[in-house]
């Protein structure tokens, strides 16, 4: 985990076709508007769909032990934003990235990011580029759809919180929380 960021929900536009390039219309959605939420960030270093699906159980089991929320993915507890990048085995330089939006299970984790992993690999062996983008994945057809390009972090307007001090924690009582969790 990289960071963690504390963040009030926002309305959502649903678009007719799914995109907002391609929609002939928007509603907007405003039932989560101001719900607090809580976004974990991670590095780059989940291999595969399964380990998402893995890595996603645990941070269940974790956020449920500590009562941060009850984890339900199908009633919006807890949404997963994947980002998926493909290279060649022989490179290390991370490629443009992928993010997929609000999936809802696990099971959809799995198929959205096996999905994406695979439609990247054939752009790329079509001589084409992955667009650095924010996709959804359209649970009827199991595929993903462009929703929209994807800014750099610069503009969503991220800073830091003047008014709170950095928290660090000490090895010694990580150490001692880890001996009292599941």
């Amino acid at each position: 985990i990289t960071r963690i960021h504390v963040e009030e929900d926002a309305g959502k536009l649903l678009h007719k076709d799914s995109s907002v390039n391609q929609s002939a219309g928007s509603l907007v959605d405003l039932n989560r508007a101001g719900v607090p939420l809580i976004e974990i960030v991670t590095e780059p270093d989940v291999q595969s769909a399964d380990h998402a699906v893995a890595f996603l159980k645990k941070l269940r089991t974790i956020l449920r032990y500590l009562d941060v929320c009850d984890g339900n993915m199908e009633e919006g507890s807890l949404r997963c934003d994947a980002n998926v990048s493909v290279r060649p085995e022989n490179e290390t330089k991370l490629r443009t990235r992928v993010e997929i939006k609000n999936i809802n299970s696990f099971k959809f984790v799995q198929k959205a990011v096996e999905y994406e992993i695979a439609r990247q690999i054939e752009v790329y062996k079509q001589g084409g580029k992955i667009d650095q983008e924010t996709r959804l994945f359209n649970t009827d057809k199991m595929i993903t759809v462009s929703m929209r390009s994807k800014e750099e972090a610069n503009d969503y307007r991220y800073f830091p919180e003047p008014d709170l001090k950095p928290l660090y924690i000490d090895e010694a009582w990580i150490a001692k929380v880890k001996t009292t969790m599941p």
